[in-house]
Formats: structure tokens, sequence, C-alpha cells
């Protein structure tokens, strides 16, 4: 992950692998935050092939970018 990109910017997923590398201390203007709001959003999970799953976390791999948000991308653009 580049280390210029805003926290703001990462999806769950991302912030929760960076913070499993990093640690608080490593970050002088990083303070602990004790009241956050956030809106969970519904999900639908639906079952996938596991040779098609594979295939589709080798090129979100190669895209630097999560399975669910490829997969999301891709059905956007075919759902219009």
């Amino acid at each position: 992950m580049k280390r210029s990109r805003k926290i703001g910017d990462m999806s769950i997923y991302e912030a929760s692998d960076f913070w499993d590398e990093h640690d608080f201390t490593q970050f002088e203007d990083v303070r602990e935050v004790k009241d956050v709001r956030f809106m969970l959003k519904k999900k639908k999970y639906i079952p996938l092939d596991i040779a098609l799953y594979r295939k589709i976390r080798q090129k979100a791999k190669k895209m630097q970018k999560t399975e669910e948000r490829l997969i999301d991308e891709w059905l956007k653009e075919k759902v219009g």
C-alpha cells in the first residue's frame, strides 16, 4: 500500500490490513478517535465457483484492489 494514500480513501479491509502491519507509535500525527459514526451498507453474498474466485482474486491483486471492489465495479458496468 502506498504511504501517500489517505486513510479516508481506504476500504475497511485495506485499513484493517494496513493497521495489522503498522503501529500507531510509528506515526506522530495519528491520534486515537473516540467517537466515530458510520453507516453500514447492507450486502448480499452470493456463491462463486472456487476456480472463478481464484481468477478474480489474482486479477484483483494485479490491479491492487480487493476482490469485492473489483466484482462490484464489474457488476456496475454490466448493469449500468
